[in-house]
């Protein structure tokens, strides 16, 4: 089970306090038992404000199964790759000039 996130406990204690204090306020009881009631009631809100909060989304971990196996084929080679493969003394005379002997 997750750890509660500061802004979960942030808004279940304010829940908790204000709806004590404003029940007591409300009631004006003075009994044992309706302050008990009253606390337990206030707890309860507080819970459920307090899982009701959104929970910062996380990115899941890449699973074996979700992860796309690699393609059996090769690619489909452009125009350019089947010329320079045709040719290859042209791209090479081109792109590293030879060093000349005299």
């Amino acid at each position: 089970m997750p750890r509660p996130t500061t802004a979960q406990l942030a808004y279940g204690s304010c829940t908790v306090i204000l709806s004590t204090l404003a029940m007591l306020l409300l009631s004006q009881t003075r009994s044992g038992a309706a302050i008990v009631l009253i606390a337990v009631s206030a707890l309860a809100l507080g819970l459920l404000v307090a899982m009701t909060v959104p929970q910062p989304r996380t990115e899941p971990a890449p699973s074996a199964a979700r992860e796309r196996p690699a393609p059996t084929t090769a690619p489909m080679a452009s125009s350019e790759d089947r010329r320079a493969a045709a040719s290859p003394r042209e791209t090479a005379s081109v792109s590293a000039p030879r060093a000349v002997n005299r």
